[in-house]
């Protein structure tokens, strides 16, 4: 199945009882395994949980660590990029050149990369000099 397939399937389990904005989202693992994840609302708004972040926390329970690949989806006119939150979740776990498809149910897709979504992004090369 395809990546954006199965966000699209998970998308429909999301729990958006205050926003109504259901998300989906999918990560390819180095072993070629997929995770999913939706979004979660919470009545203390803050407290939700994003569709990437739940697709992330999916795959390192499963023991990886490293994605290949990301795609997302929601309803929208347009395809919706990941949170600033998420989207260094994203550069912790992926390559700058980790190919991530952005798409709304109406079939428009968006390719970029999370280097385009995140440049200059924190990792862990500015922690060498720690410890």
């Amino acid at each position: 199945m395809e990546l954006l397939d199965v966000a699209r399937k998970v998308r429909d389990n999301a729990y958006v009882p205050y926003s109504r904005f259901k998300v989906g989202a999918a990560v390819r693992g180095a072993s070629g395994a997929v995770y999913h994840g939706c979004n979660v609302e919470n009545v203390a708004y803050p407290e939700g949980t994003c569709a990437e972040a739940g697709a992330i926390a999916l795959m390192v329970a499963s023991g990886e660590t490293r994605l290949t690949e990301v795609a997302v989806i929601a309803d929208s006119p347009q395809p919706v990029p990941p949170c600033g939150g998420c989207r260094q979740k994203l550069a912790e776990f992926g390559d700058a050149d980790t190919l991530v498809l952005l798409a709304t149910t109406s079939g428009k897709v968006l390719h970029t990369t999370i280097g385009e979504l995140l440049p200059g992004r924190f990792d862990a090369s500015h922690m060498s000099e720690v410890g």
